[in-house]
């Protein structure tokens, strides 16, 4: 049984590896059937579509995160990440502004699951409004 001080150092791993763009140390923390639920649509579920959806995000954004907050609940099991997103804007994507290298601020939010070491489950929140209105 891990204890919540190993769950908690997962996720700040996991998000050290983020700010690092370390994908492939991301992924090593992740559970085979992680399931990614992201701000707006369907979500993912494995770790081969979290890999294809961390290529796109790399392809189309530079992100660090700053002013991290993770709070765990009694059983160490489930967290929750505040932070926020600092970026440039590199590659457009479909239905959003074009892109053209533009720097935005955004707060953001994560709940996480650890079960046996991984990472099975991450869910973002972000406001998508606010965002698309720093890069317009």
């Amino acid at each position: 049984m891990e204890t919540t001080a190993t769950a908690l150092q997962t996720v700040h791993q996991y998000y050290q590896y983020f700010n690092e763009r370390n994908w492939q140390g991301m992924l090593s923390l992740l559970d085979e059937q992680i399931r990614h639920e992201p701000n707006q649509g369907e979500p993912r579920v494995g770790k081969q579509l979290f890999t294809e959806f961390l290529k796109g995000m790399d392809d189309a954004y530079e992100e660090t995160l700053t002013d991290m907050l993770i709070f765990s609940e009694p059983s160490g099991n489930r967290f929750a990440a505040e932070f926020v997103v600092n970026g440039i804007y590199k590659k457009g994507e479909p239905g959003f502004p074009e892109a053209h290298g533009q720097s935005y601020v955004l707060p953001a939010a994560a709940f996480l699951e650890v079960k046996d070491g991984k990472i099975t489950r991450v869910s973002t929140y972000y406001n998508l409004e606010l965002w698309i209105k720093l890069v317009s």
